[in-house]
This record gives C-alpha cells, structure tokens and sequence, in this order.
C-alpha cells in the first residue's frame, strides 16, 4: 500500500475564516457561538449557533456565481482555494490521477427552503433555474473538481455528522490503493435555517440554552443537546513519494482509518460503544502509539447519550491506557459543524500533531462523573503529540476514526 500524507489545509469556520484564525482560536479557546439574530430560527427555540462570520461570498466571488451557488458549495470554494494554495499543489499532479472525496449533511438547505417558499408563495415559475445545481447534495465535490481541474474519482460522501471523516478515510484509501495520486478531501455545510433549527429541536437533539457558554458542554453534566454549526474544512492529501519529489511541506500522515456502524437507531448510539470502539481498533490497526502522547479528538457533541457512549467507547478501544490519553472536543467552541465537523476537526488533530499543542474543551467546569477521561478542560496544553486520533459519528449509526502520525522518513 501507499503511504499517504497531508500537504494542505483550507478552513471556513465559526471562529475563523482560514486555517491560521481557526487553529488560533481553538489554541485560546475562543468561542465561536453566539445568539441567533434570525427571529425565525429562535422562534424554534434554537437560541445560539455557531455561524460564519465576517463572511462576504461578493467580495470573493462575482455575482453571477453567487446567485447561482449555496453557501455550502462557496463555503467549500473558499476552503478549497486555500487547502490548494497551501499544498502547491496546482498544476503539479496528473488531473486524471486527482479526485474529489467532499461531503456535506444535508446540502442545500438555504436554496431548497427559498425555493419551496417561493413555489408556495408566487408559482412554479418562480422557482429559480438554477435551484437543482445550487441545491444537489454533490455539487460541492463537483464545483471543486471543475475549479481545481480533477478528473479522477469525483466523490460526494454523505453520513451525516460523520461525513468529513468519512470523505477523509475514503480518500486515503483510493490513494493508499493506487486509484489517485492525490485528493481534495472534506465537508462543508451551512444548515443554520429555521427547517434545520426546528427539525433538530423537534427531535431533542439541540440545546435550547440561551447563554452561549453555557451551550455546548461536551462531557459537562449540565450538557443538554448539541449547537447547530456551519462552515467548510478541506485536507489535501497526496501520495508520499509524490509529495516527497517535489518538495511539498508534509503536515502529517494518514496511518489508518476505520469506518463501521451501530446498526441500532436512527438518531441514537449503540449504548455499548462496542461499533465505535471497533472503528478507533480499526483506524489504529498496527500504527505503534504511546498513550501519553497520544490526542483524540473526540467527537463531543454535547448530547446526554453521545458523550457517555463515547466515553465508554474510547475505554472499550483503549483499555486501561484510555486514562492516559489527551482527549478534547473542539465542538465546544465550534459548535456542531454537521457534515464538516469530521474535516474541521481532523484539521484540529493535526494541528496539535504539528505544533505539540492539545486545545480544549471549554466550558467543562461540572464534569460527569460518568466521563472520567482527561478531556482538557478550559485550556490548551503544551504536550509531545506523536499520535492524533478523530473520530466522528453520525446520525444513522455512522463511525469513522482517522489516525495521524508524525512523518517518519
């Protein structure tokens, strides 16, 4: 098998629009979320979210593209140009031998609300010409592999809240395999719509917290449900000799991946953790790891259910060496990025490989007894990090566990 590496990073987040203002902010553990100011989404009572700020799609993109595109495919756009501009990697690869592996949760929701309202309000008429492209769950994959030129596997992944790492685990394994060279690899998604607030509220998954820092409380004993989030992150990931020959700056190096399913409940864990477990044993696989230097990303939503089974998951995967491990869950600033949340967070993973830095889990001030790992709390740790883990789980059953390693040569 190839060994594969990561040359680029790309972000769109709630707390920050590029990869150096999002790993900046984590570091300080800075919050993203903040009181929802659409009176349609709170009268959902959905109160917070973490949103996209400062984001201006007509100071990016001409105004043709934006009227013909969501923001989750300009999300994706943005964090694509900058993951390529980072990698070098333009012009530098077989286009037949690039592909696309992007995914997104539920796509595009904005266009799909707007069109459906004015069918219903004015007639099919009004319906826009270009609502099935803007809309289409894939087109993030497909205006990527348009913008950067990818003529090999064109990918869109969907597994809800494990859709960025999925995208990411499948991705190295067509390059680990020999299909492609290279990839552009992530999640995007911009959900924060009434629909989307009222759907989650209505099935008890979103907090209903008025007060941000008391929002998203992953491994907390006051937590009460998950923040709605949005944005964009995308890796390239590259072959190793390829990258190697033309000199290409290697972040990181995927070492595995593991991909299973519950098989249990629409919306709920399996309470054994065992699937999940199974999956971080999977992505682990023969990598050789020392539990003090080792950080897992968790996927830390928030919820009563996800953060318990997670918890008994990771001790399931570990044994007794899960007490000895960094655990954090980034969510807790980002909020719920949804179909991005898996690439936002393996982007965190490897920024902590890169820098030796464990970020946080903010606002964990009343632990649950039931979660009793070292979950970071309040602030970043300077630590030797020589093995990063993320795992990610979706609605549906959906795991996915991807495992990074400093480069050896």
């Amino acid at each position: 098998m190839n060994r594969v590496v990561i040359t680029g990073l790309g972000a769109v987040t709630p707390v920050g629009n590029d990869v150096n203002a999002y790993w900046s902010s984590l570091k300080a553990g800075i919050s993203g979320i903040a009181p929802v100011t659409d009176p349609a989404v709170t009268a959902t009572g959905c109160n917070v979210a973490a949103q996209v700020k400062n984001f201006d799609p007509k100071a990016i993109f001409d105004k043709s593209t934006v009227y013909r595109t969501d923001p989750f495919v300009l999300y994706s756009m943005v964090a694509s140009d900058e993951a390529m501009a980072d990698s070098g990697l333009s012009g530098k690869v077989d286009p037949r031998a690039f592909g696309v592996y992007m995914g997104s949760g539920v796509g595009g929701i904005h266009t799909l609300c707007e069109n459906e309202s004015a069918l219903n309000a004015k007639g099919p008429r009004f319906v826009n010409a270009h609502f099935v492209p803007k809309m289409i769950i894939n087109m993030a994959a497909g205006q990527l592999a348009i913008r950067h030129k990818a003529n090999g596997n064109v990918i869109c992944i969907s597994t809800a809240c494990a859709t960025g790492s999925t995208a990411i685990g499948e991705a190295y394994r067509a390059i680990a395999h020999g299909y492609l060279t290279a990839a552009i690899a992530g999640g995007s998604e911009a959900a924060v719509t009434p629909l989307t607030a009222a759907g989650f509220i209505n099935c008890m998954a979103l907090t209903r917290a008025e007060d941000p820092s008391l929002a998203c409380l992953p491994f907390d004993s006051r937590r009460a449900g998950f923040v709605l989030g949005e944005g964009a992150a995308v890796l390239i990931l590259e072959e190793y000799s390829h990258a190697l020959a033309r000199g290409a700056h290697i972040y990181a190096e995927i070492t595995g991946y593991g991909a299973t399913c519950d098989a249990y409940h629409v919306t709920s864990p399996s309470p054994t953790g065992e699937e999940i477990a199974r999956a971080i044993k999977e992505g682990l696989g023969d990598t050789e790891f020392v539990p003090e230097t080792t950080y897992v990303n968790a996927h830390g939503t928030g919820t009563p259910l996800n953060d318990v089974t997670e918890t008994n998951a990771i001790k399931l995967a570990f044994g007794n060496d899960a007490y000895r491990l960094r655990v954090s869950s980034t969510k807790s600033m980002t909020g719920h990025m949804l179909g991005a949340a898996g690439a936002a967070e393996a982007i965190a993973a490897v920024k902590a490989l890169d820098e030796g830095i464990v970020p946080p889990t903010i606002n964990l001030n009343s632990p649950d007894p039931r979660c009793d790992l070292n979950y970071t709390p309040n602030s970043a740790v300077c630590a030797q990090i020589d093995t990063a883990v993320s795992t990610s789980l979706g609605f549906g059953g959906h795991n996915a566990c991807l495992v990074f390693k400093k480069v050896s040569r």
